[in-house]
This record gives C-alpha cells, structure tokens and sequence, in this order.
C-alpha cells in the first residue's frame, strides 16, 4: 500500500459509514414520504376550517385522508408504522376536538405528545440510555452493543438526543402559548409551518454525530458467526466419535510394553 492509497481507502470508508448512517436515518423517520403523510392530515384540517369553519366537515377530512394513506401503504405492502401513527394521532385529535367541541383542541394531543417526546430525549440521555440509541440501534444491527462496548457511539447517540430533547422543546415554548392565545387557524398554520423545519434540524444534526462516531457492532453478525462455530466445532466432534467408532475403539499399547517384549524375544533367541 502506497501512502497515496491509504487516504482513499480511508475516505471511501468514511462515505460508506456516511451512507449507511443517511440509509438508516431514512428508514427510521420515514423519509419525504413520511413526512408528508405527517404533514398532510393536519394541512387539510386547516384548510378546510379556515375556509369554512366547519370543526365536523375539517375533522372527518382529516381522518379520511388519514386512512387513505394507510391503505395505500397496504396495498403497495410498505411499512405502515408511519402511516399508523399518523392515523392514531388524528383519531386522538378528533376525539378531543369533538368531545369539547373546540377545533383547537385537535391539535392538542399531537402537542402534548411533542412535548412528552422532548421531555423523555431529555431524561434519557440524562440517565444514560439516550431514546435515540434505542430507537437506532436496532436499525444499525446493534442493539444496546452502544452502551457498554463502544462509548464513542453512546456519546454521539447522546448529543443526538440532547438535540432531539431541546428542539422539541423550543417547539411546544412556541405552540403552547399559542393554544391558549391564538385562534383556530392561527394556531393551525403556524403548528404546520413547524411541523417539517424541527424534524430536518433533528435528523441532520443526529448525521453529524454519527457520521463522526465509531462503526457500530453488528451483533447480529457476531451471532451468526458464534452459532457457525460452534456448528463446527459440533461437527469436529461427530468425525472424531465416528473414527473412533471405525477402529473398534481399541487405543495402541504402551510403547515400553512393546520394546520390553521385542528384548524378551531376542533374548530368547540368542540363548537358543
């Protein structure tokens, strides 16, 4: 290896660990396509309340679409976590909206919900289990390999999560007086201006971090390559039985018994 060689090894290394982080932080939050199905139900509610007033006519729309975005995902047989929360998120501001009969009041529970987020990134980085790491880790093949065998990692998830914890937090500073000052559509379109710039603040600091932290540990792999071993090793094994089993399982005798009856012999034969 030349020492031009050894720095572009070393930068194609460093993109393909940038790749794998931006392939599983895509696949983690869903991409273009969840954000839009993020953004979408809530867009449509204002929409149609700013242009009506109707809290019925903006509620049933916005679940509708909901439900639309979940069946296509089924038909096309795609992940539908995504898609599900947003429906269960809608569903819980309909319920809300409907039963004070307040508009306000659907975008209520996706607000408290922002707010529990901030609050647990914040308190589990703090306890030494970052929710980022949690939600990753996985993704990476990792697991919790973070937590105790590569500390380089732990820190960068930890920094991500502290990040995560107080962007949201500056969010619900933002929406919360607001709940209670603004009206509807106020209210509305300001929750969705909101909804896309946090989350792409989040998710590219979380790629800073990680793209500067160490390779995380397959686990998976390691599993896989302990149960071939030990499959081996079984395998020596059965070989080794079987020989023995071919040979009748006799075991050769002592060598110094053999010498000392080859001495009896020659000195049998040399008296006669």
């Amino acid at each position: 290896m030349t020492s031009l060689d050894k720095p572009t090894e070393e930068t194609t290394e460093a993109d393909d660990a940038r790749a794998v982080t931006e392939a599983a932080l895509f696949e983690a939050f869903g991409g273009v396509r969840g954000m839009i199905e993020t953004v979408l139900p809530g867009l449509l509610f204002v929409t149609i309340f700013t242009l009506n007033n109707d809290l019925h006519m903006s509620a049933i729309a916005a679940l509708a679409v909901s439900v639309v975005l979940v069946v296509v995902r089924l038909v096309m047989k795609d992940t539908v976590k995504h898609a599900f929360s947003g429906v269960f998120g809608v569903a819980f501001g309909v319920v809300f909206a409907m039963m004070t009969d307040n508009a306000k009041n659907f975008y209520l529970p996706g607000m408290l919900y922002t707010l529990g987020l901030a609050l647990a990134y914040i308190v589990t980085s703090l306890a030494g289990v970052p929710l980022i790491g949690l939600i990753l880790g996985p993704v990476f093949k990792e697991n919790l390999s973070w937590r105790t065998r590569n500390p380089g990692r732990k820190k960068a998830y930890t920094k991500a999560s502290y990040a995560w914890g107080f962007i949201l937090l500056a969010k619900s500073a933002i929406l919360f007086p607001l709940y209670w000052w603004a009206d509807t559509e106020q209210l509305g379109w300001v929750l969705v201006t909101l909804k896309i710039p946090p989350f792409l603040l989040a998710v590219w600091l979380t790629w800073v971090f990680l793209a500067k932290a160490p390779a995380p540990i397959d686990v998976f792999a390691e599993m896989e390559a302990a149960e071939e071993a030990e499959k081996a090793e079984k395998a020596e094994r059965e070989r080794r039985e079987r020989g023995q089993g071919e040979t009748g399982g006799a075991l050769p005798g002592p060598p110094e018994a053999d010498g000392e009856a080859a001495d009896l012999r020659g000195g049998r034969h040399r008296k006669a």
